[in-house]
């Protein structure tokens, strides 16, 4: 990771490890269709309304600002998507998620059926572009699969074997997943935790929630304390 000249306009582009997957097919998979923008790296408090050199310096802070170039960490970059909205709104869309902390034991699935909160005039409806779901550690689960948006970036029923964390995104509607029922990334430890991360597509409105992994079926009130799988391992 390292910082770009800001002193010329620089587009630095690179592909995801999703992005390079879908080209190696060489099938026509590798179709980018949208695109979102950020400014993660933006601090707006330094715009200054009383520059001593006059308002047109107001906001020469922000944009002397050094830039991040593109690298693919979704948990460090594009975290603060821009979104429009329409004029007179007066409210910001945010996700209402039912299964906000799901608790499994090893071979149990479970399903995030998110909704998003003053989007398109309603109370509470879909977005039509479907989620974004992130899971920072895929080893996790047998399958992690997103619903009702297409095949294209569903993503997989297999069990991901690696020394390190690997996250996996897809897009759906809906996500449903199921824990692995092997023993073999407990080791001691009576539980296991990751999180998923869900973005709406036409909104940008972000919500995250921790997902636990049982080693054994037992009351919860045994695991109140638990690790991250990315940490530990």
């Amino acid at each position: 990771m390292g910082y770009l000249d800001n002193k010329s306009i620089t587009v630095d582009a690179i592909l995801t490890k999703k992005g390079r997957e879908l080209l190696s097919r060489n099938d026509g998979s590798f179709n980018i269709t949208s695109f979102a923008l950020a400014d993660d790296e933006i601090d707006y408090s330094l715009f200054n309304e009383n520059h001593p050199n006059g308002s047109q310096y107001a906001g020469e802070a922000i944009e002397n600002m050094p830039l991040l170039e593109a690298f693919p960490d979704e948990n460090n970059i594009m975290k603060h998507k821009l979104i429009t909205l329409n004029r007179n709104v007066t409210t910001i869309p945010i996700l209402s998620i039912t299964n906000q902390a799901p608790n499994l034991n090893k071979g149990e699935g479970g399903i995030i059926d998110p909704q998003t909160l003053n989007f398109d005039a309603s109370v509470n409806s879909k977005e039509s572009s479907g989620y974004i779901f992130t899971v920072k550690d895929r080893r996790l689960f047998k399958s992690f699969t997103g619903n009702g948006q297409g095949t294209a970036q569903s993503g997989t029923s297999q069990v991901i074997s690696s020394t390190v964390a690997v996250s996996e995104t897809v897009i759906g509607n809906t996500l449903s997943f199921e824990a692995i029922s092997s023993d073999s990334l407990f080791g001691s430890n009576t539980r296991l935790v990751t999180t998923i991360t869900i973005e709406g597509r036409d909104t940008g409105a972000r919500a995250t929630v921790p997902v636990t992994i049982n080693k054994a079926a037992s009351g919860a009130s045994q695991y109140a304390q638990g690790i991250t799988a990315a940490e530990k391992y």
